[in-house]
């Protein structure tokens, strides 16, 4: 009898550890979409808070209903820099039509911090750019590696694309026309 009480023990250890596993590799599920929250193609982006280059706080979900091209760059990025001026042209001919971009600059990976400000004069850059000074967002959250980085958006913050590399501004409309 001893014998087979600690047989069942030993099996529900097992299943106990078996399933786990299983959830633990589930990952975490917005219930709101009922999707996956993540950064893969399918996902829905994960979430966070950053203060604009002027100062407000803003979170990604505040965006939701819109489309939304959300770009991670550095000042010192050659592509950044390439991409810069057609994601500003997109923007501006595509702000009252239900698509933002959000320029996430990697503040944390930046040469000289306090020069963003006139780096955006100097681009002319009138969409959202949102300071990520600690790299919680680009680091950690995202998992930047490489910039330019941009994830593109639907009106439920599920993620339609991955891009790595600079974008051009036909690219930005190829990318954004048939997502809902």
């Amino acid at each position: 009898m001893k014998k087979y009480i600690i047989i069942a023990v030993l099996l529900l250890l097992v299943g106990w550890v078996v399933y786990s596993n299983i959830n633990q590799n589930k990952g975490v599920t917005n219930s709101e979409v009922g999707t996956k929250v993540g950064t893969k193609k399918g996902d829905t982006a994960p979430d966070f808070t950053l203060k604009t280059s002027d100062g407000k706080t803003v979170k990604l979900s505040d965006y939701r209903g819109k489309k939304v091209i959300l770009n991670f760059w550095a000042s010192w990025c050659g592509p950044c820099r390439a991409e810069i001026p057609d994601m500003a042209k997109f923007y501006e001919a595509n702000k009252d039509k239900g698509i933002v971009i959000l320029g996430v600059n990697l503040t944390s990976a930046e040469r000289t911090p306090g020069s963003v400000p006139q780096f955006l004069k100097d681009y002319n850059i009138s969409y959202p750019v949102l300071m990520d000074e600690t790299g919680e967002v680009g680091d950690r959250k995202y998992g930047v590696t490489a910039i330019p980085t941009t994830y593109i958006l639907d009106s439920n913050g599920k993620i339609t694309e991955v891009i790595t590399g600079p974008m051009t501004y036909k690219a930005m409309e190829t990318v954004t026309k048939n997502i809902p």
